[in-house]
């Protein structure tokens, strides 16, 4: 295998998108960049990065407030350089966009290099360019992907609201394109399936502090004011032949939710539906949300809308691999690897992994991408199966090396 021209195609996890923005250290930190390191002595090139000036990016990098122990804007002055074009320092090796979705990778999607400021600022020709024509324009002899989870984490980011989900269709038609182009003169590579939603604190960490059933009624007053409140509307999904109408009782009882899924709107919450992490709890505590106001549906995943998304996800892995055995790529399965983080927690040197946030070591400070020390542990993921993929004996990285989590 040659590695004397690495590119890297994906989204923010290949961009070293962290704590909520894409900055110096983060990319430096990147899974892309640390595998190119541990190349050269394979016989590696150089490894050219589209690089942010500072540590704040386009101003959304998050801190970690020790006094509250939560993330907090790191609110600094932006610095306007960050925002001007750096297509003459190109071309670059790493081509991860934060926000792409499989199809803003390939042709006729060139209108993603204006509408991506992040792809903006170093697009060779923006209008024109794609992701795809940047890395096959390089001719490169190695590369890797890891592309999908924006294809589904709009919607589920939205709480299911907005966004839509890309299909199994596009998904493939996109990730074939891709994957044929860029093989065509001989190139090999690694590609790596997407995570389920269940090991990312973004859908997790609420639920543990908050209950599906998290609503405590202590006054017998309470919960007659509640049924009484709800009384009309029971009537009317009661008149649609349902018997899923709200009711309350003394003790812990299920939060009223807005459900667009349902004629009437609303209703309570069932176990194994998802908080998000933007979920106000100052409006639960305080205004009434999740009893006498419904909380709103940006704010929940439903079991419908968690089908959707799981159901995507495994058909985008089942395409995936199927692509990785007809291409003859190494197959990097990294969503086995963090729902192990999630479930079991991993020891690596001495640093504990887990997937609770803020002090787990994995996720950042935006509940969904990785720390540096995490995009260690996925660069040598593709560092493992590429050496059993093609027999190469590169060396893999030790995760004390690479950032945590920053306190402000």
């Amino acid at each position: 295998v040659d590695f004397s021209k690495y590119v890297a195609i994906g989204n923010s996890l290949t961009a070293g998108f962290t704590d909520g923005e894409l900055f110096y250290t983060g990319q430096q930190n990147s899974y892309p960049s640390i595998l190119a390191q541990q190349m050269k002595p394979a016989g590696g090139g150089d490894f050219k990065q589209p690089m942010m000036m500072d540590e704040y990016g386009f101003g959304r990098r998050l801190v970690l407030d020790a006094t509250i122990q939560m993330p907090v804007l790191a609110g600094l002055e932006l610095n306007p350089q960050n925002f001007a074009s750096i297509a003459g320092q190109g071309p670059f090796n790493n081509l991860g966009v934060p926000g792409a979705k499989s199809f803003h990778l390939v042709h006729g999607a060139e209108s993603f290099s204006l509408a991506n400021p992040y792809y903006k600022r170093f697009a060779a020709q923006p209008g024109t360019s794609t992701i795809l024509a940047e890395a096959i324009a390089q001719n490169p002899t190695f590369f890797t992907c890891w592309i999908g989870s924006n294809d589904v984490l709009g919607y589920a980011l939205a709480g299911g609201a907005a966004d839509s989900i890309t299909s199994n269709e596009v998904f493939q038609m996109a990730l074939g394109i891709l994957l044929q182009e860029i093989t065509a003169n001989g190139a090999k590579g690694a590609i790596a399936n997407i995570t389920d939603l269940e090991p990312l604190p973004y859908f997790s960490f609420m639920n543990t502090q908050l209950p599906y059933n998290g609503l405590p009624i202590t006054l017998p007053e309470q919960a007659a004011a509640l049924n009484a409140g709800y009384a009309q509307l029971n009537a009317i999904i009661k008149s649609f032949g349902s018997n899923d109408t709200l009711a309350f009782a003394l003790g812990q009882n299920p939060f009223v939710i807005a459900d667009k899924d349902l004629p009437w709107g609303i209703r309570q919450m069932k176990s194994g539906e998802l908080f998000l992490l933007t979920l106000p709890i100052d409006s639960i505590m305080n205004h009434g949300y999740g009893s006498m106001v419904p909380i709103p549906d940006k704010y929940v995943l439903t079991t419908s809308e968690l089908a959707n998304i799981n159901n995507a996800i495994a058909g985008y892995n089942q395409i995936i691999a199927a692509y990785a055995a007809q291409f003859d790529l190494a197959y990097v399965d990294m969503n086995t690897l963090l729902n192990q983080v999630a479930t079991e927690g991993i020891t690596i040197d001495g640093v504990n992994f887990t997937s609770t946030f803020v002090t787990g070591n994995t996720f950042s400070l935006d509940g969904i991408h990785l720390t540096g020390k995490a995009s260690a542990i996925a660069a040598n993921e593709f560092i493992k199966a590429i050496n059993l993929k093609y027999g190469s004996d590169l060396l893999e990285v030790s995760p004390l090396f690479y950032t945590g989590i920053t306190y402000r």
